[in-house]
């Protein structure tokens, strides 16, 4: 694990865009803040049942979480009966979920993987991979973003489904940045907003009530584009949903949400 006790994105922060900078960028510290950010009982609340109706309706039961953070998506699916296996990149991330689930009567099954290598590093098939806290975004080469859509299909069951999130990128690059967090960072007294914003970078400065500030770097991912890359890995259907919502205006949501399937059926 990383001991450093400061993020470094060099002299210009800006020119960081590289995929596999994210392990520099979840630094103990960071992480250690993490739970005051998304605030589990106010995250819980906002976003209802919906990732649990939407594994259940397809008769998932069998869960790869592959952006595990803190652990709270598997704590609750965990807790909602599905048999759920916890990966991450971050092995900071992974301690930390790995506290919180015992904390709450969980032994969660973590492991350390590299999409771009999963099926490497994980065994067997799953009903469902879900991919979310915007997690996605921090791959920067096409290629990168490629080839993990591809393990991630490659992990799934032939009727398995992938669920994945991303920022409203469409409309923070279109209309600037604009949020409640009504849905995903909901954590008192704490600021995020975007420092600096192209069409190939976005850079994310949280602040806490202690005086700390820490960084993301992350690829705004278009909805559509992302939308297509899913139907060129295989994916054959692609519905999205805006905060949760089936119907929206593109430009309203915070996050989009895309529940993809991979499921082949001929004749349609």
């Amino acid at each position: 694990m990383s001991t450093a006790t400061q993020q470094d994105f060099g002299a210009d922060p800006t020119k960081v865009r590289e995929s596999d900078h994210y392990r520099e960028e979840y630094i103990e510290g960071f992480v250690d803040k993490w739970d005051d950010l998304i605030d589990w009982k106010s995250r819980a609340e906002s976003e209802g049942d919906f990732f649990i109706e939407e594994l259940k309706k397809r008769g998932a039961k069998r869960v790869l979480d592959v952006a595990t953070g803190t652990g709270f998506h598997s704590v609750r699916l965990l807790e909602a009966g599905f048999d759920v296996v916890s990966a991450d990149g971050s092995a900071e991330m992974l301690c930390k979920a790995f506290d919180n689930g015992r904390q709450r009567g969980h032994v969660l099954r973590t492991v350390q993987v590299d999409w771009r290598w999963l099926n490497r590093d994980i065994h067997g098939r799953y009903d469902a991979v879900i991919c979310l806290g915007n997690s996605f975004t921090h791959l920067f080469d096409e290629n990168d973003r490629r080839k993990a859509l591809a393990e991630f299909y490659s992990a799934l069951n032939h009727d398995g489904i992938l669920i994945l999130d991303q920022r409203n990128y469409d409309s923070i690059l279109d209309h600037g940045y604009d949020s409640q967090h009504t849905y995903y960072y909901c954590g008192d007294n704490i600021s995020v907003y975007p420092e600096h914003v192209d069409n190939g970078l976005t850079r994310f400065r949280y602040g806490f009530p202690d005086g700390s500030v820490y960084h993301l770097n992350m690829f705004p991912l278009r909805k559509e584009y992302t939308r297509r890359l899913m139907h060129e890995v295989g994916f054959q259907y692609v519905e999205t949903f805006g905060d949760f919502k089936e119907t929206y205006r593109d430009s309203e949501p915070d996050f989009f949400i895309h529940v993809a399937e991979k499921e082949y059926r001929a004749g349609e």
